[in-house]
């Protein structure tokens, strides 16, 4: 049984979830990061979009040279399998493999892997996760007893078993509540954790027990402190009051900070790419757009001392595209859903003399037709989505692995451009619709243009009271 209104929703989510299988433990509950605020979703029933496309075939040719992901899912750095086939080595792969010898000694450290699925994960960002499976149940109760309270989060590979990306994010624990006996023993632990710097993976140590489960991964990694986090403890010998203290005045000043810091030409060039793309969005009412006031806030300074950042920019850039890809299943499923919709008032005798629809159905007592239908929808959103869900993933991972700030920027301002490029690609096709709907609008007879006009204005007057209840933000980024 599935509840209706989330009936396709939950089917390419699992599918999509399943595709970046790995072997994951946790369930992610939720992220922080206020992006509701920054830009506004706008729907309009009785119009359908074109379909939503960051992908390769949409870049212009003079672009595709510099495509950061011109070589697919090996555009990024990967780990060596450590699954059973481990020794058999991708024979596409031809991304330069992270070796120890990489780093001293001394940066190198052995910590904990928590491999998520295919989730990229940022910089100071805070994420909540069930435990329930027992390997990580052991990892957890081995970095509380020696106090670390921290570990890797890496990607998943999303066709080969037991690969991860060299890149990963370390989580730190922030607090961990006990919840055995109120779901009998499901879930042991609901933890909640702050993202506190980068981790570059060497090696793993044990790759054997990937396949025995008996305990979890450890990996050979350096860490790079985004956040100033450790730093900030080597040198901590105030008292809590006065860290407290502290924190505040450095809250208070990071935004006065970020206003006043002298933007490099890479950084300029950014903002003025994602000022105009928002600029077009508005121009063009894409349902899922930016607010104006997102563009004074636009973060693109380095580190995490600073808001906003770009990191805060860059897990903003994430949500959006997470939002236009539901804006374009939501288009796709909505014919079905209203056939569904016709199906239970008709068949099932739902919806008469005030009656609810039942809020789940079997796909067995869904009629022949409406059960093929839903089978080809399947199809076609797996086909059109899932590229668009990697192709989103890598760029986030191709975002996290860059080697400095200055990198990331110019692959930050990469991906704004191409999303803007793909605007003003539709605007030139609607531009052209409209121009030879105009033509042939001119030659029918003033009596017909009368009766087309008085039928737009009530259709624009019943559609105004939904599109009013749209504006910008003024803290975008509150």
């Amino acid at each position: 049984m599935v509840a209706l209104p989330l009936l396709l929703s939950i089917i390419y989510l699992q599918r999509s979830a399943n595709a970046f299988a790995g072997h994951s433990s946790a369930q992610v509950q939720a992220s922080t990061l206020p992006w509701s605020a920054s830009f506004v979703t706008h729907q309009n029933n009785n119009r359908r979009t074109l379909q939503l496309h960051m992908a390769r075939d949409d870049y212009d040719d003079d672009y595709d040279d510099g495509n950061p992901l011109s070589k697919g899912v090996n555009s990024v750095s990967w780990l060596p399998s450590v699954s059973s086939q481990r020794s058999r080595r991708s024979v596409i792969d031809s991304a330069p493999q992270p070796s120890a010898s990489a780093a001293t000694s001394e940066d190198v450290e052995t910590l904990p892997l928590f491999p998520l699925g295919g989730i990229v994960y940022t910089p100071n960002s805070e994420h909540i996760l069930n435990i329930f499976e027992p390997r990580y149940r052991q990892m957890y109760n081995d970095i509380l007893m020696n106090g670390s309270k921290r570990f890797v989060v890496s990607m998943c590979h999303p066709s080969e078993e037991g690969r991860f990306a060299s890149t990963g994010v370390l989580f730190r624990l922030e607090e961990l509540k006990e919840v055995s006996e109120l779901t009998d023993d499901q879930v042991k632990y609901i933890c909640n954790h702050r993202v506190t710097g980068r981790v570059k993976l060497h090696e793993v140590v044990n790759p054997e027990v990937w396949d025995t489960r008996e305990t979890y991964l450890k990996v050979k990694g350096t860490i790079i402190d985004d956040t100033g986090y450790y730093d900030k403890k080597k040198n901590d010998g105030e008292k809590k009051d006065e860290m407290i203290s502290k924190k505040l005045v450095d809250a208070m000043l990071s935004k006065a900070k970020a206003d006043s810091m002298e933007k490099s030409p890479e950084e300029e060039a950014l903002l003025d790419s994602f000022t105009a793309l928002v600029e077009l969005q508005h121009e063009m009412e894409e349902d899922v757009r930016f607010t104006r006031a997102s563009v004074k806030s636009f973060g693109i300074a380095e580190g995490t001392d600073v808001d906003p950042n770009l990191w805060t920019s860059i897990r903003l850039w994430q949500s959006y595209a997470e939002q236009r890809l539901v804006a374009t299943q939501n288009e796709m499923q909505k014919e079905f859903q209203e056939k569904l919709v016709e199906f239970l008032k008709e068949e099932m005798g739902s919806g008469e003399s005030g009656e609810e629809l039942p809020s789940a159905i079997g796909f067995e007592d869904l009629s022949s037709e409406l059960q093929q239908e839903l089978i080809g929808l399947q199809e076609r959103m797996t086909a059109e989505l899932k590229p668009l869900l990697l192709e989103q993933t890598l760029s986030m991972q191709k975002l996290l692995e860059a080697e400095n700030h200055t990198e990331r920027v110019e692959l930050m301002r990469y991906f704004v451009d191409s999303e803007r490029k793909r605007l003003i690609a539709r605007k030139s096709l609607k531009d052209l619709f409209s121009s030879g709907a105009s033509k042939n609008f001119s030659t029918t007879s003033s009596s017909s243009v009368t009766m087309k006009e008085s039928q737009s204005r009530e259709e624009t007057k019943s559609e105004a009271a939904p599109q009013n209840s749209y504006f910008d933000d003024g803290d975008a980024w509150q």
